[in-house]
């Protein structure tokens, strides 16, 4: 298969010109889906550390770059919202996060948010034993005692180190919210109103703003955040 990805036909969350070159880098199988961003690009494009694949592959080869705490060697391995990516050299932290448009933006932090991840529960199913298994939007998977009350919509917030859940937040009117695509990418507020629609379509939230001019967008876009995450801690 090739390595390669005309720009034109990119996801548009990946932060690359499209009209600079034909072709980039292909992203490698692993979290987020189609809309995930290979590391070679956040790498060369966003941070400028590397010119090329092989000052990248270089890099890496060091393990001084990790994501959600773990050290990546493949430089087509994909980054999405809300990732967490270490330069332990540079001692600098960075979280994914939705920008302009769609495209994915790297939040400064500082080493302590680094720690942890958030993750949007996207499907909740029983297993076998009794315990209830967790789908999170990155494709991370969290069993859960059937006695803790995590809903699909709701937020958690899973530390790096051991996997455990160490924040919960709910999705409800007056949950602090970000909207991850649509036209509204990007931006912050509380949820005012969720508006269930019958049948099969999406159900709308309506968001407010300190500023007075709230959003509307649907529940997909949608994902609870907590004060950390809104880049007031920022370095």
């Amino acid at each position: 298969m090739s390595n390669h990805q005309k720009r034109l036909s990119v996801p548009d969350s990946w932060p690359v010109e499209r009209k600079t070159a034909t072709f980039t880098v292909k992203a490698g199988a692993g979290p987020h889906g189609e809309s995930g961003v290979p590391l070679l690009i956040v790498l060369r494009d966003v941070l400028g550390y590397a010119d090329n694949r092989k000052e990248a592959r270089y890099a890496l080869n060091e393990d001084n770059v990790l994501i959600n705490g773990k050290a990546i060697s493949d430089e087509e391995r994909p980054v999405g919202m809300f990732d967490i990516l270490a330069f332990t050299e540079r001692e600098e932290y960075y979280r994914v996060f939705p920008g302009e448009g769609g495209r994915l933006a790297l939040t400064a932090i500082d080493p302590d948010a680094a720690e942890s991840k958030l993750g949007k529960i996207v499907t909740k199913t029983r297993v076998p034993g009794g315990d209830v298994q967790l789908g999170l939007h990155d494709g991370e998977t969290l069993v859960v005692d059937d006695d803790q009350t995590y809903a699909v919509d709701d937020s958690v917030v899973v530390g790096n180190e051991d996997g455990e859940i160490v924040a919960h937040f709910e999705y409800e009117e007056g949950a602090l919210v970000t909207a991850v695509d649509g036209a509204h990418a990007g931006e912050i507020g509380e949820i005012d109103e969720i508006q269930v629609t019958p049948g099969s379509a999406q159900n709308n939230v309506l968001v407010s703003q300190d500023d007075g001019e709230g959003f509307e967008t649907v529940e997909e876009y949608v994902v609870v955040i907590d004060e950390n995450f809104t880049g007031d801690d920022d370095e």
